[in-house]
């Protein structure tokens, strides 16, 4: 997801997408960890998508 597309959703949205991002990097990890995965990369990208959404609700808390 790219970070205009982050923009565009509103505070609520964020949170919900967050979580749910945050579950599949916990499952990415677990996975991995048990059996190396094909695509360890998958990993890199999720913990950095959570960043960037938790970057986007904080610059949304922060202009209200």
């Amino acid at each position: 997801m790219k970070n205009s597309e982050l923009r565009g959703l509103n505070l609520d949205e964020l949170k919900n997408k967050l979580v749910a991002e945050k579950d599949n990097y916990g499952k990415l990890k677990f996975a991995h960890s048990i059996t190396p995965i094909e695509n360890p990369m998958k990993i890199r990208e999720s913990r950095k998508l959570v960043a960037r959404i938790q970057t986007e609700i904080t610059a949304k808390e922060i202009s209200k």
